[in-house]
């Protein structure tokens, strides 16, 4: 069954309805949490907190949009808030809010990709520290992009970014993990 057909099913009162989304995204779900706050336990009180809303407002669901990407947008936020009572968000002070205005951007590019040098390498373990690293955007924007399989405009939708502010985060951060990682 499709995400809507499973919406319009719960909404009818079918509760296994529910469960079903909740069982198809809650692994991706507690993953892109994950990567964001690198703890596993706030991850799971997150991912419980993202699935409670999702409960409570999935009859204000829009089924026109993507399910998915309305999940992972309040996935973001609901993370991005709870890491901003902690203050843990690490800002680059030469960015401005839309990402604009890094070094990095300036940098040629010769050097192989960080994906290709992790399949060479075999370090898993050293991509989660070097992503870990990363700030907040960053990482949500590889994840959705290298996991998740997202377009850069429905990463874009998710994040509440624009289509080329997600393109530069993305650009930005595979840099930053190239600098890590080689």
């Amino acid at each position: 069954m499709t995400d809507n057909e499973l919406i319009s099913k719960y909404l009818e009162g079918d509760e296994t309805a529910l469960k079903s989304l909740i069982e198809r995204y809650l692994k991706p779900i507690y993953s892109f949490v994950y990567r964001l706050t690198g703890n596993g336990q706030d991850a799971e009180d997150i991912s419980q907190e993202v699935f409670v809303k999702v409960w409570k407002n999935l009859n204000k669901f829009d089924e026109s949009k993507s399910f998915k990407t309305w999940l992972f947008t309040i996935a973001k936020n609901t993370a991005y808030d709870s890491l901003r009572k902690k203050k843990e968000i690490v800002f680059s002070d030469l960015e401005d809010e839309d990402g604009e205005g890094g070094v990095e951007e300036e940098i040629s590019d010769s050097e192989i990709l960080p994906e290709m040098a992790l399949i060479k390498s075999e370090d898993v373990a050293g991509l989660e520290a070097a992503i870990k690293k990363l700030p907040f955007n960053y990482r949500a924007v590889i994840f959705l992009k290298e996991t998740e399989e997202l377009t850069f405009d429905e990463i874009g939708r998710i994040l509440n970014k624009p289509l080329n502010t997600v393109k530069s985060h993305y650009r930005r951060a595979i840099l930053r993990l190239r600098k890590i990682l080689i």
